[in-house]
């Protein structure tokens, strides 16, 4: 499991020229079965993803096509989570 965090970099004031396509490359990530929850880092600092489904590289490299990233409008950081423990309603996730 992974957590992504897209932080706004000094290229911000770009993110609506590339908008469309970061939204089409999160739409893939649900659709792919990569993506559990996608959502905004407070206070507008930019976005975060909880992911699973791939290795480390695979994400990388998914996050890698990301229009923003692509265009330095965020820096990505790839944080990999062993989960050990979880809520009944998360238990998928330790397998």
């Amino acid at each position: 499991m992974f957590i992504v965090l897209l932080k706004f970099s000094d290229n911000r004031e770009q993110a609506g020229e590339f908008m469309e396509g970061h939204n089409d490359w999160i739409r893939r990530g649900f659709e792919d079965g990569v993506f559990l929850l996608v959502g905004s880092l407070q206070p507008g600092m930019g976005g975060g993803i909880v992911a699973h489904n791939a290795s480390l590289a695979e994400l990388q490299n998914r996050v890698n096509e990301d229009p923003f990233v692509k265009e330095n409008v965020v820096r990505a950081e790839v944080l990999e989570i062993s989960p050990a423990k979880a809520d009944a309603r998360l238990e998928f996730l330790l397998e």
